[in-house]
């Protein structure tokens, strides 16, 4: 869901795809390359006005670990995913991984919604719709 929130208010901020990169891939161990995105998410997003092509897949990091290679930062909703990014994958500049909080200011985890029902994966991209802004602003504020 962040993925395709962050890429909705990039463009409204006009900043174009080619001068930002975003991209999301999965890495609990039931994350699968070419998965079709879950009913959950697409809907949750579909609330948003974000419709998802019926095709689009998600991304195991097991295998793309280059995306870290190539990231100049890199945001995990919880502070395990981060750590398990870190001990799991190449990561040339640790201080480049981040919590979508962490990176905004706050602290905690926004949880896996994973199976948990559309009330939960409505509070999690309310929660996420609330720290890209604050996300946009801290990577363009120089």
């Amino acid at each position: 869901m962040a993925e395709h929130i962050l890429r909705r208010e990039l463009r409204k901020h006009g900043i174009e795809e080619h001068h930002v990169r975003v991209t999301s891939a999965g890495i609990a161990p039931y994350a699968r390359d070419g998965a079709l995105v879950s009913l959950d998410t697409r809907l949750a997003l579909r609330e948003e006005g974000i419709h998802l092509e019926e095709e689009a897949t998600s991304t195991d990091l097991k295998r793309h670990p280059e995306m870290l290679a190539e990231a100049e930062l890199v945001i995990a909703m919880t502070e395990q995913q981060a750590r398990d990014l870190l001990a799991k994958f190449p990561v040339s500049n640790p201080e480049r991984v981040h919590t979508l909080r962490s990176f905004t200011g706050g602290a905690g985890d926004i949880e896996d919604p994973f199976e948990k029902g559309d009330v939960v994966f409505a509070e999690c991209r309310e929660e996420i719709k609330r720290l890209i802004p604050v996300l946009i602003e801290r990577i363009f504020e120089e």
